[in-house]
């Protein structure tokens, strides 16, 4: 989904919703939190994960952690993070750019 796409699907179903364009990096929790002013724990992260051959995205708060036993209780079997290449590969997103969940 392009910028362009976003903002014409805004404009017609949330006009109140405004996009901000930073020029300086969102690509951390920390980067993101410092760029809006804001503390990491108001940052959305999407951590991508693998679970036997499915491909899970899980959106947490930025100072939040995964917790692996409830994780791996959830899903019935031991979750690993997504390499760079294979989140790019999944999703078409580089690690630290935004989520693109509206997809």
């Amino acid at each position: 989904m392009s910028l362009q796409s976003v903002r014409q699907f805004l404009a017609d179903h949330a006009p109140d919703i405004e996009i901000n364009e930073l020029n300086q990096s969102t690509a951390t929790v920390e980067l993101a939190a410092k760029a809006h002013n804001v503390e990491p724990g108001q940052i959305a992260k999407t951590l991508s994960l693998k679970v036997k051959d499915t491909i899970i995205l899980v959106v947490a708060k930025g100072d939040a952690r995964l917790d692996n036993k409830k994780l791996n209780s959830t899903f019935g079997a031991n979750a690993r993070m997504l390499s760079s290449e294979e989140v790019v590969n999944a999703n078409g997103q580089p690690l630290g750019g935004v989520s693109r969940l509206s997809r």
